[in-house]
């Protein structure tokens, strides 16, 4: 016995009649994530230890820079994402619930926006 009615069935929206949107949207980061992380870690590995103008200068490629932004940008999108369903599930208490929310997007948009700035910096200023 279901307590979903008809409509609810057919559309496949749940009882936050929201349907599977935030789900499926964390599900394309997590996908997106895969070759962006690995791009990450073979660019910047063979950086380590390399000297100050050998990174600036392969952080001038477009390639490069495109690249670390997009997984920098999409790595902070899936963390305020996965964090705010975190603090959804465990926080019961209204006024702390929309506080750690709004901190976590915070939190999450300012680094984020942190690394492409300083990654935009590195390109451009070289």
């Amino acid at each position: 016995m279901t307590f979903r009615t008809d409509r609810a069935k057919v559309l496949g929206l749940g009882s936050a009649k929201s349907g599977a949107d935030h789900w499926f949207g964390e599900r394309l980061k997590s996908v997106a994530l895969i070759p962006l992380t690995i791009i990450f870690v073979s660019i910047v590995a063979p950086l380590i230890g390399k000297d100050h103008t050998t990174v600036i200068s392969s952080f001038q490629n477009p390639f490069v820079s495109i690249s670390l932004i997009l997984f920098f940008l999409v790595s902070f999108k899936h963390l305020e994402e996965g964090l705010q369903v975190v603090i959804e599930d465990y926080v019961h208490s209204k006024g702390s619930l929309l506080l750690l929310i709004i901190f976590n997007k915070l939190f999450c948009w300012t680094f984020g926006l942190a690394a492409v700035f300083a990654i935009l910096k590195i390109t451009f200023a070289g």
